[in-house]
């Protein structure tokens, strides 16, 4: 009895990994990586908040669109320190197939003036349905840098 017991645990737990691997892997398209510039592709809202180290609080939100050729584009609304603005975002990001990446992003205002520029680490998840950022420099036009704690979150919107 016990023998059997031993035996169906042992079948189910094999099963059940079996199973799952099967279910992990099977979320990529065949031949793409798990994660990849062309799976991350798509619109995005945004929104970060955070600080600006000697500033104040930010907050924003915004749309972001990626796409396949690891270029980004989008419109931001922030607020700083209870300043808000409107602005505009282009760059470029990186996808590795572990699902992390980087993101450098400008920051230009309505007038096309330069704002600020920032590096950003990312790591999606929900099968890249969703990407979480920080952070991890931020500079002026004049190249000061600026000592930034901010965390973002995208969502990819429904086609």
């Amino acid at each position: 009895m016990q023998r059997n017991r031993v035996r169906t645990t042992v079948v189910f737990v094999f099963a059940a990994t079996l199973i799952l691997s099967m279910a992990a892997t099977g979320q990529a398209v065949a031949g793409d990586p798990a994660c990849s510039l062309a799976r991350a592709a798509g619109n995005y809202g945004v929104s970060d908040s955070g600080t600006v180290v000697g500033v104040g609080p930010r907050v924003a939100i915004g749309l972001v669109t990626l796409d396949a050729a690891g270029n980004l584009k989008g419109t931001v609304t922030a607020s700083l320190n209870g300043i808000v603005t409107e602005s505009t975002a282009s760059g470029t990001y990186s996808v590795n197939p572990n699902c992390t990446g980087v993101a450098n992003i400008s920051e230009f205002d309505s007038s096309g003036n330069l704002l600020l520029t920032a590096t950003e680490s990312a790591v999606w998840d929900d099968n890249m349905r969703e990407v979480r950022l920080i952070f991890t420099s931020a500079k002026l036009p004049d190249g000061m840098s600026l000592a930034a704690a901010i965390s973002v979150n995208a969502r990819k919107l429904v086609p």
